[in-house]
């Protein structure tokens, strides 16, 4: 039996796989982070009525990992692969960046998991990007060695956010008055969508009612913003999210070039599969394409939505597999 965990910012979700079998988890688990006092707590309670052994676990973390240890990003969290396996019993524990394990996890989606963005040249022994925006924006590697594909870890949402016309300078300035530095993760994750929305208010472009202003305080206001923009309810939140949109699919090229990702791009995390449509209609594709003399290379590459919100869990399933580490 293996345990694979995805953890990021504000839920901590765990599986049981039986080993060699990562398209079925014999069983699911879900937690809120803030609950616990760290990944020890959760995986307790979900193996509190677990009567197989199991013989190993893997944990896909949001945050950089160094020398099988990791402060999460978006989590006060510090985990210890050494501590996890003393602590709970387990013979072998490892961690991986969540977005490894993401990139892992491609290998074994079938094509109900995806919804294709450009159909490309598809290369099955091409490197592949894996890019995914959600409580953060993570960024992911997987390569292909010449006899099977390797994941690596990147931090590449961290990186510098580069304005690409007016607009966006004038919202580089605008954040850059807020934060100092500017990441891609500050405009392509939650709070990000939400940056974007107040640069857009403050420059009075759409009005903000009394009504959409109470929903922002009493509710999720990314979730806010994304559901009145697909509604078409404000053209505040419209705006926002069409933006959002431009400078995801901008990114997503630039690791496409970084990688030379003729095996695919992948998009990961919670906010794509609830904007489908909206990526579908040509804008996410174009920012994608937009590279200059690059644009025929770009065409060449297949991109895809994940679908299936299991993926970082059989990623880490298969870990032992590939032995990546």
């Amino acid at each position: 039996m293996i345990l694979a965990g995805d953890i990021g910012g504000t839920h901590t979700r765990l599986a049981l796989f039986e080993e060699g079998k990562v398209n079925t988890p014999l069983r699911l688990g879900s937690f809120l982070s803030r609950d616990y006092s760290g990944l020890e707590a959760a995986v307790r309670v979900f193996l509190q009525s677990e009567k197989s052994p199991i013989q190993a676990a893997c944990f896909g973390i949001a945050g950089p990992i160094f020398a099988q240890g990791c402060t999460a990003t978006n989590l006060p969290w510090s985990i210890d692969a050494a501590q996890l396996s003393k602590t709970l019993n387990i013979s072998s524990v490892k961690l991986m960046n969540d977005l490894e394990a993401t990139a892992l996890g491609t290998l074994a989606l079938e094509e109900k998991d995806l919804h294709v963005l450009n159909i490309g040249e598809p290369n099955t022994q091409g490197n592949r990007a894996i890019i995914a925006a959600g409580t953060g924006l993570g960024e992911g590697i997987l390569f292909w060695d010449g006899v099977q594909y390797r994941p690596a870890a990147s931090e590449g949402g961290h990186c510098d956010f580069a304005p690409r016309n007016g607009t966006e300078i004038e919202l580089l300035e605008y954040l850059f008055t807020r934060f100092g530095r500017v990441s891609y993760e500050r405009l392509l994750s939650g709070p990000g969508l939400v940056n974007i929305y107040q640069f857009f208010k403050n420059k009075n472009v759409g009005a903000e009612p009394a009504w959409l202003s109470e929903r922002l305080k009493a509710e999720d206001p990314s979730s806010v913003i994304t559901a009145l923009a697909l509604s078409g309810e404000s053209e505040l939140c419209a705006k926002t999210l069409d933006l959002f949109v431009s400078i995801y699919g901008a990114e997503a090229g630039n690791l496409a070039l970084k990688l030379l990702a003729t095996g695919g791009v992948f998009i990961g995390g919670g906010i794509a599969p609830k904007i489908v449509k909206l990526l579908s209609e040509g804008l996410f594709m174009k920012a994608y394409s937009d590279k200059g003399r690059f644009v025929d290379v770009m065409a060449r590459i297949p991109v895809q939505i994940i679908l299936n919100d299991q993926c970082a869990l059989m990623g880490a399933a298969q870990f032992f597999k590939y032995k990546t580490h």
